[in-house]
Parts: structure tokens; C-alpha cells; sequence
């Protein structure tokens, strides 16, 4: 896995930078990719595990009372605590500092390789943080220390790490792991409490398919539905009716213990069923709802014996629906919270900064070209060139529509860029889809990115500088090491120069390997997995020379 050390874009290759901008770099002499960098990581350091945990979450020391936000619970060292997602290892970490002894025991499943990552980030920070004070300068990753330093448990914790789930794929270990989970919960009595931890990836590294349906049937229909184009609903809809932890499944397994759920939210609107599959929540799903999804992406037809035998007799499974009355769900943290921090960040720096949608979603293809669109339009009125045509509106319009903004004032955003007078940062977050269609490597950001350096061909030419980053929190974009990627106007001549056909790796869904080798892969946001995960952050930078 990748070092977070890593060289920002845009600059000669003399400037390794960690989680922040050197402070003695003005923001004056920051190029727009440096810009655009530090948004992105302002983005990612606000919703950092341990900070979340410890807003929500308080526990008195002399009392033995712990609060959740306005709830209390008596603690007499009957605390249990079980986790899994991208997030949870700083999670857990908090978690145990704050709980004492009166936890214990816990199991968590992380992604392979996400204590090393953490180590290896922690190091490197407390480095460049002591080079700068010998140099007598101030850094501005300082605060970001002990934030690194409490994303890694304690020694002689009470709490079993799994790492699994390489490239947010479920395997053997986190089976293992998830096992070791329904253990735990299935011992829990009356006067226990079950503290449960949940963040994004929380489904791949949760696996527990209800026999004879195997690890390896249910991935390959879980990946064949992706690359099909299915939404994360949709995906976790199915993922629910073949599981015994998740729709409510570890709720019921943890029953009659008390049961408290801090979740780190990675789906747009913050649905509680559908975060990591809802493993303490109520599935309100049936089996005509998995046959119409498979029915949708022409499935039906090809599945192993196995899973039509589960679906076949989940409605009228003699457990009936999980009971979730023991239960407290919280969101503590969100792609919103991302998005606030950037934009509260950008006005820092100079620009009349929007959040344009927190519920991002839709085909890449379609949103690539909203993007591009919106780019070109905001450009010609910012330039005074012209005004833009109500052809342009309404196309811009009718793709809000398609892909569902419905929180997009577009009204709005069309004034704000007439009456600007200087440079304008545009945000937006969420998780929208992409369809496979080839062999290549890549993720949804980084095809984001490539497809909507194609539409922005057009902005070339003015007199503003323009920009488009898309990034995922959790510095992993699909089976690739890198977060996502940012593109500007010249891309596909860039891109030309060095005989490189954007088409031909488009339609091979192989945008990985494009930006590995546009200008020996600059334009990628390398930082390695970052311990967090609330979706993709968007972001349009648009600059006067």
C-alpha cells in the first residue's frame, strides 16, 4: 500500500508534502493543483475517526456513566465493542481510551494493511513537523499529530484486529473475522452492552452468507451487479437478504444485550439500513425486492442454486424480522461534515466558495458531463464573454433532474457567478456509479476525473484557469492505490502530446493507467489509505491569470 508521503501536483518534484501545505507557502504563489490538494485533505482531516468519537461520545469516570449525545448508560465493566469498516481503527482506539476498563473485550475487521498505513503516516508527520521546528518555521500539519497518534490501539489492548478485504473485496479473513463478531454477540446476556462501531466498507469486511450460499457465490453477484451499474442500495439490498449479521442481523445476535451503534456515514443521505448494510438496523426488504434488482440487470437467469434456495425461504425464515428495540443508532459523522471544513477552507483562501450537492449520485458518464458543462458555463460568465444560452441552462437543469440534486439550487449558482469578482470554488459529494466495460484499472473517481477533463476541452482559450478534482475520503479509488485524480482543460492535448488516446482508455475502464502515465501520474492523488471514509469529494476551481 502506498506511503501517505507523497509530492504534490503541479510543482517540481522537491516538495513532499503530508496531510497540509507547508505554512511558508503563500497562498498567493500556490498553483491551482497545490490549491485544490489542500481542500481535498482540509476535507479528509475533518472527519478523522477520533475527533467524531469524541464529540458524541463521553464517559465519567467516577459515574461509570457513559453519554451519547443525550442518552446515558451505566457502565459496571460490562462493555463489549465490535467494528468494521474503513474508519474503525481509529475508532476502536478512541473508543477503548475513553471506555477504560470497563471494556472487556472487542473485535474489529479493517482493511489489509491499515495499521501499517497508519504507522507509516504517524512517522512521517512527527518528521517533517521536527525538521520544520529545527528550521524554526511553523507547520501546519502540527495539529494533525495526535490525530495519527490515536488512530492505532493501545498496547495490550482488549480489542482483536482482522485485516481483511483487500481492495474492498470480502475474503477469507474477514470472514474470519465477521465469525468472530457473531461469537462474541451470541455470548452477550442482559447486562452487557454492545458499543458497535461503523463506517464505510463496513459490508466487505462484515461477510457472513447465510449456507449453502458460499463467500465466492456471493461476490461474484455482488460484482456482477456493480458492474452492472447498480447503486449502493440496490447492491446492499442483496448483500442483506444473503447475510446472517447484516439487515439487523448482529442486532438480533446481540439481543437481549444493549446495543449502541456509532456510525461514520458513507452513503448519500445517511440512510442507517443502508450504511454497511445496516447490520444493527431493520431490513424493511423482502425477496420480491432482490428478484426485481436482478431482474433489472438480467440476473435471474444465472444464479447458483445456492442463492435461490436462501431467497426462496428468507420470507419465511422462523427467526422472523430482527427486533431492534435494544437498539441506538447514531450518525457521527458525514460527506457533509467533508464538504463544510473544504468550503469553510477555499473562502480562506480566496474564493466565493458553493457546496452544490451533498447527494451525488447517477452514471459517471452523465455527471462527467454536468460537470464539464457547468464549467464552461460558469466560465463564459465569469469572463463577461457573454451570457449563456437557455440552451445551456436547461441541459444543465434537465442532468440535475436525471441525477437526482435535490438539493441543487441552480437558480442560485447561476447568480453567484454573475455577480463574482474573483475566483469561485464549487463543491459537491456523494458516491455515483460507474459501468465497467473493459479489462482496465481504475475507480469512479479517477473516471470521473478523466471524463470530465474531456468535457472541459471547451474552457480552453479563456481567461481563467480552471480545475476538477474528484477524490474518495478513504484514499483508495476501487482496486487501485490512489484516491482519485484532477484534470484541467488540457488534458486531452496533454494527453495527445504524449500519444495517449483518452477514448481507447475510457472504453477499456482503465483511467488508472492513463493517469500513471500522463506526465509520469502528477494529476493522481496518491495519499494512501487515510483511516476515513464519507464518500467523494468534487470540487471546480476556477481562477483569473
Amino acid at each position: 500500500m502506498a506511503s501517505t508521503l507523497r509530492v504534490l501536483p503541479g510543482i517540481a518534484r522537491t516538495r513532499p508534502v503530508l496531510w497540509g501545505c507547508p505554512a511558508s507557502w503563500s497562498t498567493s504563489s500556490m498553483t491551482l493543483a497545490e490549491q485544490a490538494w489542500q481542500l481535498f485533505e482540509c476535507a479528509v482531516s475533518a472527519v478523522m475517526p477520533g475527533p467524531m468519537i469524541r464529540r458524541v461520545l463521553t464517559v465519567d469516570p467516577e459515574t461509570g456513566q457513559m453519554k451519547v449525545r443525550d442518552r446515558n448508560f451505566q457502565l459496571h465493566h460490562n462493555v463489549y465493542l465490535a467494528g468494521f469498516g474503513k474508519a474503525v481503527l481509529g475508532m476502536a482506539a478512541v473508543a477503548e481510551e475513553l471506555l477504560n476498563d470497563h471494556l472487556v473485550q472487542g473485535v474489529i475487521s479493517v482493511p489489509k494493511g491499515i495499521q501499517a498505513a497508519m504507522e507509516s503516516a504517524g512517522l512521517n508527520l512527527e518528521m517533517r513537523v521536527g525538521r520544520c521546528q529545527e528550521r524554526k518555521a511553523t507547520p501546519v500539519w502540527d495539529p494533525l499529530v495526535p490525530l495519527f497518534r490515536e488512530m492505532l490501539l493501545m498496547p495490550h489492548s482488549h480489542i482483536q484486529v482482522f485485516e481483511g478485504a483487500k481492495n474492498n473485496l470480502p475474503d477469507r479473513d474477514s470472514l474470519q473475522a465477521a465469525v468472530a463478531i457473531q461469537d462474541m454477540a451470541e455470548g452477550l446476556t442482559a447486562d452487557d452492552l454492545l458499543l458497535v462501531l461503523i463506517s464505510g466498507g463496513g459490508s466487505a469486511l462484515l461477510p457472513a452468507p447465510i449456507p449453502p450460499v458460499t463467500l465466492e457465490e456471493k461476490h461474484l453477484l455482488t460484482k456482477m451487479l456493480a458492474v452492472r451499474g447498480a447503486t449502493i442500495q440496490e447492491l446492499n439490498t442483496i448483500r442483506k437478504a444473503l447475510s446472517h449479521l447484516k439487515g439487523g442481523g448482529l442486532a438480533r445476535a446481540a439481543y437481549p444485550a444493549q446495543v449502541v451503534s456509532l456510525i461514520l456515514s458513507d452513503v448519500v443521505g445517511d440512510p442507517l439500513d443502508v450504511i454497511a448494510s445496516g447490520p444493527t438496523v431493520a431490513s424493511d426488504h423482502n425477496v420480491q425486492d432482490c428478484l426485481q434488482i436482478l431482474t433489472r440487470y438480467d440476473l435471474r437467469g444465472t444464479l447458483p442454486r445456492s442463492v435461490k434456495t436462501v431467497l426462496s425461504r428468507a420470507d419465511s425464515d422462523p427467526r422472523g424480522p430482527p427486533c431492534c428495540g435494544h437498539v441506538l443508532n447514531t450518525i457521527i459523522g458525514s460527506n457533509s461534515v467533508a464538504l463544510a471544513e473544504a468550503q469553510r477552507r477555499a473562502e480562506g483562501l480566496g474564493y466565493q466558495s458553493l457546496v452544490l450537492s451533498t447527494v451525488v449520485q447517477g452514471e459517471v458518464g452523465r455527471l462527467s458531463r454536468f460537470y464539464g458543462l457547468l464549467a464552461q458555463t460558469a466560465i463564459v460568465r465569469l469572463s463577461s464573454q457573454a451570457v449563456t444560452t437557455k440552451k445551456e441552462e436547461d441541459e444543465l437543469q434537465k442532468l440535475a433532474e436525471e441525477l437526482q440534486l435535490t438539493d441543487l439550487k441552480l437558480g442560485d449558482v447561476m447568480k453567484v457567478l454573475e455577480q463574482a469578482k474573483g475566483p469561485i470554488c464549487l463543491l459537491a459529494g456523494g458516491e455515483p456509479v460507474v459501468r465497467v466495460h473493459g479489462s482496465g484499472k481504475g475507480g469512479r473517481n479517477q473516471e470521473l476525473a478523466l471524463r470530465v477533463g474531456m468535457e472541459m476541452s471547451g474552457c480552453s482559450g479563456s481567461n481563467w484557469e480552471a480545475l476538477f478534482l474528484s477524490g474518495g475520503t478513504d484514499g483508495q479509488d476501487g482496486p487501485t492505490e490512489a484516491a482519485g485524480a484532477w484534470v484541467t482543460p488540457g488534458l486531452t492535448s496533454e494527453a495527445a502530446s504524449e500519444g495517449l488516446d483518452v477514448a481507447s482508455f475510457l472504453a477499456n475502464s482503465d483511467s488508472n493507467t492513463f493517469f500513471q502515465r500522463l506526465q509520469g501520474g502528477i494529476h493522481l492523488l496518491s495519499t494512501g489509505l487515510t483511516g476515513t471514509n464519507v464518500m467523494d469529494i468534487h470540487l471546480i476551481l476556477l481562477r483569473p491569470f
